[in-house]
């Protein structure tokens, strides 16, 4: 499988990144066996690159899966701490569940944000700093759906990573479009930070257009991998079908039809943190009770664990 640069990191990484969102208990729920099992098959495949985050709860899926595997594995994660003190503890989490001495990625994940987003978060920032100072972090980036802060990381020479969201019909961008989207990214390019893409196909919504949507992606200059989401090997082999411009045959394609939405049910109290937490601004109060706009929503699950009626289910 195809590798590129990632930015001035030096790290090559597969065109496949396996985003393990999809897996989580925020959305399918997957076993830690049986995600372990279609992580490492991937490595196994030729993938070395992962993406997850502290709120995934996936990191035991991920330690599982490279326990004594001898090849490379690059695993970026992510936290929305805000404090030096809570990133502190992301870090060390993460150290401890995935079971290694040093992090190759961390990210700030931007689930909300605008420019000024390293002033609100620069506790957590600074802390990456100094664990990027220390050795223990090799790399610290951001992740976002805000075409503001992806402008503003471009700005930040400690940024070396952008992990934006991106897709065809620039579903699930903030602060602008999708042109505003493609040339904050070309910027960032220009700015020889390191890009990788969330959300290929907009959380399922572009499914029915798999190959074209993540090709689009694909061809963006600049753009070294894309995370897809994986909950199953018939999943992983269409990817790598793709990745390897190999042809999908149409049975295998229809492996990967999603028809998941979003529905809240009557335990909603329309305490608002949902709406608080949407990173796509989806979710609206109307009448004391959360509603959402499916057109908007991307199924990433974030609103999930903030219910504290747990009255959000993906269906």
């Amino acid at each position: 499988m195809k590798k590129n640069l990632l930015g001035q990191t030096g790290l090559e990484v597969t065109e496949l990144c396996f985003g393990s969102l999809a897996m989580s208990p925020l959305q399918a729920k997957v076993s830690i066996e049986e995600g372990a099992a279609v992580i490492r098959k991937a490595l196994d495949e030729g993938v070395n690159f992962i993406d997850t985050a502290e709120m995934y709860l996936t990191n035991p899926h991920i330690a599982q899966a490279i326990k004594d595997f001898d090849g490379e594995v690059i695993i970026a994660t992510k936290s929305t701490a805000t404090s030096y003190e809570d990133m502190e503890k992301s870090i060390n989490n993460s150290l401890k569940e995935l079971g290694r001495d040093y992090l190759d990625i961390f990210l700030l994940h931007a689930a909300r944000g605008g420019k000024d987003i390293f002033e609100v978060r620069q506790g957590a920032y600074n802390c990456l700093k100094d664990y990027k100072d220390k050795g223990i972090i090799k790399h610290i980036g951001i992740s976002t759906h805000s075409v503001d802060v992806v402008n503003a990381a471009i700005l930040e020479e400690d940024i070396e990573i952008i992990f934006p969201i991106i897709n065809m019909n620039g579903m699930g961008i903030i602060d602008g479009d999708l042109d505003d989207m493609l040339n904050a990214i070309e910027k960032a390019r220009q700015a020889k930070k390191g890009l990788y893409a969330m959300k290929a196909l907009a959380g399922g919504n572009l499914i029915h257009k798999l190959e074209d949507a993540i090709d689009y992606v694909r061809n963006i200059n600049g753009m070294s991998s894309i995370a897809i989401g994986m909950i199953n090997t018939q999943e992983l082999d269409v990817n790598l079908r793709i990745f390897r411009n190999e042809a999908v045959p149409e049975e295998m394609k229809n492996t990967s039809k999603s028809t998941k939405k979003l529905f809240i049910t009557n335990y909603c109290k329309g305490c608002g943190k949902c709406v608080e937490t949407c990173p796509n601004f989806a979710l609206s109060l109307q009448g004391n009770k959360a509603v959402v706009d499916h057109d908007k929503c991307l199924l990433c699950g974030y609103c999930n664990p903030v219910c504290p009626m747990f009255a959000l289910r993906l269906l």
